[in-house]
């Protein structure tokens, strides 16, 4: 079955102009098994082609290292890069140690611009 846009109880999902978007709903907080959930919904929005992902992590309000550990690596999957939009200073120094700690394994880079983070996609569509 092929899905234009997906929406489950952590983020929604959908593909515009050969990129697709995450953005994770307000207040949420990310397990080892919602972590695997919302990757199995990106790759089924996805339809087993590799997509630049533009991931607006701003809703986001914690997450424990399984899932942090298990998004780096395993939620890499059909990822050709991935720009991390987020707001707080705080979120922004916990995402850069994450980066450091986790090594995602596609290029993966944090904004606090929507466009900057939009234009580092770019080569990747």
């Amino acid at each position: 079955m092929r899905y234009n846009h997906l929406e489950n109880e952590f983020a929604k999902f959908w593909i515009r102009d050969d990129i697709l978007f995450v953005e994770y709903k307000p207040n949420v907080v990310i397990d080892l098994a919602s972590a695997q959930r919302i990757v199995a919904d990106r790759v089924m929005v996805q339809n087993e082609k590799a997509y630049p992902v533009f991931c607006d992590i701003r809703g986001l309000v914690d997450s424990d290292k399984a899932a942090r550990d298990y998004l780096s690596q395993s939620g890499s999957i059909l990822t050709k890069a991935v720009s991390l939009v987020v707001h707080q200073s705080i979120s922004l120094i916990l995402t850069s140690y994450y980066l450091k700690i986790c090594k995602p394994s596609v290029p993966t880079k944090l904004f606090t611009d929507e466009a900057a983070a939009l234009a580092f996609l770019e080569p990747y569509i």
